[in-house]
């Protein structure tokens, strides 16, 4: 098997991050560049690969390469969603809306185009991480809090949303901040800006990225397979969408 690991020298940890490139040389030098801000980094050349370190391993992100051989990264992105929300940072050869769609649909959080600066992607990834340990920290930085709404029951320090029926729902990073965004202003219509605004599920300010749509798509599919009746996220023509449902409890604080 091989990998490539880069022990961290520097006094803090940050986290394990799993770079998953077919180049030697981007491995190496993304594995670098980060180590340097105190991250630990492991490189792995294929899927294979990657899913064995997963498996013995405390990942707590994938950065991606869309492109590899064998299983592409869109593929292993949805393997990695069918059972874990660790979030994931695809890297994408071209700027083609296509190649983003295609990377969201697989359940990626963001996304980074080749050629990419070494900054943006350590932007990026400190992005993804802050938002998936937000409520992930010890029990005393954060009070309990949960959300209800139709029988649905939303956990915001677990970051786990159960449906009516007592299933237990696996959203990625994104589809989970985009839930609570529709949440906390339920049955007010917001624009596809706003919602990026609000979920923080990209940093591109272009309300007419369609990316967003394929987000709220594929969560509005989770909720309705398990949905009382009706349609819980709606679409308003020309202005955005709604979220439907009445809170109904919550408990805690919002942040």
């Amino acid at each position: 098997m091989e990998t490539t690991r880069v022990t961290n020298t520097a006094s803090e940890d940050h986290g394990h991050i799993l770079v998953v490139d077919d180049d030697p040389q981007i491995r190496l030098l993304v594995a670098r560049f980060l180590q340097r801000y105190g991250y630990q980094v492991t490189g792995a050349p294929d899927g294979r690969v990657m899913m064995d370190v997963i498996a013995h391993s405390a990942i707590d992100l994938i950065v991606l390469d869309l492109m590899l051989p064998g299983r592409s990264g869109v593929d292993l992105c949805r393997d990695v969603r069918a059972t874990s929300q660790l979030p994931i940072v695809m890297l994408t050869a071209r700027s083609d809306e296509s190649d983003r769609i295609m990377g969201f649909e697989g359940g990626a959080d963001d996304y980074v185009t080749k050629p990419f600066s070494p900054g943006e992607l350590l932007a990026r990834i400190r992005a993804v991480l802050r938002r998936s340990r937000t409520t992930r920290g010890p029990a005393e930085a954060r009070p309990s809090e949960a959300i209800s709404f139709d029988g649905w029951r939303v956990d915001l320090r677990r970051r786990e949303v159960v449906s009516p029926s007592g299933t237990l729902i696996d959203l990625s990073t994104g589809e989970f901040d985009l839930l609570v965004a529709f949440v906390e202003h339920a049955n007010r219509v917001l624009s596809r800006e706003a919602l990026m605004q609000f979920a923080k599920a990209r940093t591109s300010g272009d309300p007419f990225d369609r990316t967003i749509d394929v987000q709220i798509s594929r969560l509005r599919r989770k909720l309705e397979a398990d949905a009382r009746g009706g349609q819980l996220i709606k679409t308003v023509r020309g202005a955005g969408y709604i979220f439907t449902s009445q809170v109904d409890h919550r408990e805690g604080r919002l942040s």
